[in-house]
């Protein structure tokens, strides 16, 4: 696990139980997904990487535009390991297709691994929550990231 990915799974557990808000982007009082990793990104590189332009709930699914893989590979590093073909270590940045034929358009950060595996994201109806990094999840997961090295 990187220095980044130790910091980025301490700081996403410190925004459990922020409530789920489409767009927003502050701990305590409401996030989505990717306002968890923009209030992690803040947290370990100062401010953000580059302006978030407004975007729906449905991430460009009638255009069929990976726009947030997209900008997941513009900011973090890839792994280059094929989705399941290796474990997913603590601190990586996981990227979720919710149902085949989508785009992926969710966002998690891994938190435990071996028998009990987890990650924290912002989930609409829940918050933020650690959940089980069960199998229907693992099966989801289309790309993988690290957090780049150079906090702050």
């Amino acid at each position: 696990m990187t220095e980044a990915g130790v910091q980025a799974v301490a700081i996403a557990r410190d925004w459990i139980g922020t409530p789920y808000l489409h767009q927003a982007s502050v701990r305590g009082a409401g996030t989505d997904c990717l306002g968890l990793l923009r209030g992690i990104w803040r947290e370990i590189y100062g401010g953000e990487p580059e302006p978030v332009p407004p975007y729906t709930a449905d991430w460009s699914e009638p255009a069929r535009e990976e726009l947030l893989w997209e900008a997941a590979r513009r900011h973090l590093l890839p792994i280059a390991a094929p989705a399941g073909s290796a474990p997913v270590a603590p601190g990586e940045v996981l990227l979720f297709r919710m149902r085949a034929g989508a785009v992926a358009k969710h966002l998690g950060i891994a938190a435990e691994v071996g028998a009990a595996p987890s990650f924290l994201h912002a989930y609409s109806g829940h918050g933020v929550v650690e959940s089980p990094l069960s199998t229907p999840w693992q099966r989801r997961i289309v790309a993988r990231f690290h957090f780049p090295e150079g906090a702050r």
